[in-house]
């Protein structure tokens, strides 16, 4: 099932059907390089890899079965590589924004996570900032020791606040694209959403669309929702019903919740 009703508009449908790749017991060196370039993928953001860049030592290990995936991941996230493409030439909070998205594939949900990792880094160094995410209770419930992060912000879940959906598109634009080749200059995209709390805008990964048109910045604001209802269990889908529904800003995320559990899909977002 596509992750929204326009899936191929947002650049999501790559991930659509795609399920997670895991080590598991008896995986084959064949299994291990295909994780080995899902890693790469994932952690890197997309951007391209040099045959010199690659970390022939920490595949070496992996392949030998020495360390589990999420140790080839660390090394990935705290080697020069990753440094010299995400660290050295971004402002901090897109640093960790984009930390959020390799290490944990999510978008930050509130200033309290920037900042709660800026102190990391400014006490404690990159290298345990890194540690931070990959050791987290949240990581190892996620992917554990043998799976690949993926972007798991495109599906509400257990655990996953609802805004951080809408955030991911702010850090995502589309599977052909580079988070290190997509501009802005190094700078963060959440900041003024994070700040104040607001809910995010969704717009196609060329920025031409958008999807959710939610940029108002006073509680208070009505929101128009537009939804399919899935079909139950087995029951053929033979008639798309849509509905409409309005609800003010601090209902907003509560309901995006009950929706999701009740299997409808969000076809927009729109000030009422």
């Amino acid at each position: 099932m596509a992750i929204t009703a326009t899936a191929s508009r947002l650049g999501t449908s790559a991930f659509s059907d795609t399920s997670p790749i895991e080590l598991r017991l008896n995986w084959t060196p064949d299994d291990a390089k295909i994780a080995i370039e899902a890693v790469y993928r994932q952690v890197l953001g997309n951007d391209h890899l040099m045959k010199f860049e690659r970390l022939t030592s920490a595949e070496s290990l992996l392949c030998n079965r020495a360390i589990t995936v999420r140790e080839f991941v660390r090394g990935v996230a705290k080697s020069e590589l990753y440094k010299s493409k995400f660290f050295y030439n971004n402002y901090h909070p897109r640093t960790i924004e984009l930390n959020f998205k390799h290490l944990l594939g999510r978008a930050p949900y509130d200033e309290s996570e920037i900042i709660e990792h800026l102190d990391i880094y400014q006490n404690q160094g990159f290298d345990t900032d890194i540690d931070s995410y990959i050791d987290s209770e949240e990581y190892t419930q996620s992917f554990g020791d043998n799976t690949v992060p993926y972007y798991r912000g495109f599906a509400t879940q257990k655990g996953q606040k609802t805004v951080g959906f809408t955030r991911m598109f702010q850090l995502y634009r589309g599977y052909a694209s580079s988070d290190r080749t997509q501009g802005n200059q190094g700078r963060p995209r959440l900041t003024y959403d994070l700040a104040r709390n607001i809910v995010t805008p969704v717009a196609t990964p060329d920025r031409k669309q958008a999807l959710i048109g939610a940029t108002v910045t006073e509680r208070g604001q009505l929101y128009r929702l537009r939804v399919t209802q899935a079909a139950r269990g087995r029951a053929p889908q033979l008639r798309r019903s849509i509905k409409e529904y309005v609800v003010p800003y601090e209902r907003l995320s509560g309901t995006l919740q009950k929706l999701n559990q009740r299997g409808c899909q969000i076809l927009s977002i729109n000030n009422a």
